[in-house]
């Protein structure tokens, strides 16, 4: 058999060892993009279960992004992080807030799971939670969408009144 005919069988068994696990740089926008739509159901206690706590934060690459989220434009930027994580086959969930704690809870409290075979795929689940005067959660919106991501790239999640920019970036 010709070597050439030999050449996609040995790309296909070689391919996978190149998406072994890896660190990445993470970085996400959440906004409001329309007036508050409510969850039927506030924050559960829970809501980081599961995940691991954001340890520590990197440097941002999407400040000027961020920056173009303006309330002229209708928009409300609610949170603004990037982290460095490992990916790989089996999800990684970090749990990330925003905000002072309140009674377990954040004005922005969240988690986002990422793993990597091929593509990175994202499970984003986020709440924005308003507090009464007694510090307990009197509304939440709620965030809730997974997606397949190419590396490097800016991904949009949409919501009926929130939006997630996403972005996963080889170091």
């Amino acid at each position: 058999m010709p070597l050439f005919r030999l050449f996609p069988l040995l790309l296909a068994l070689l391919a996978p060892a190149a998406f072994a696990d890896g660190t990445y740089q993470v970085e996400v926008i959440l906004f409001r993009q329309a007036p508050a739509v409510d969850a039927s159901q506030p924050a559960p206690d829970d809501w980081a279960a599961g995940a691991t706590p954001l340890a520590s934060e990197a440097a941002r690459a999407l400040d000027s992004q961020a920056a173009r989220l303006t309330a002229g434009k209708g928009y409300q930027v609610l949170m603004h992080k990037a982290w460095l994580q490992n990916i790989g086959a089996t999800p990684s969930k970090v749990a990330v807030s925003a905000g002072s704690e309140q009674l377990g809870h954040f004005p922005v409290e969240g988690t986002l799971s990422l793993s990597q075979v091929r593509f990175v795929d994202v499970e984003a689940d986020f709440w924005v939670n308003q507090f009464d005067g007694q510090n307990l959660i009197a509304a939440s919106e709620h965030l809730k969408q997974t997606s397949r991501l190419k590396i490097g790239e800016l991904t949009y999640l949409d919501h009926s009144s929130l939006g997630l920019l996403v972005r996963v970036s080889p170091l």
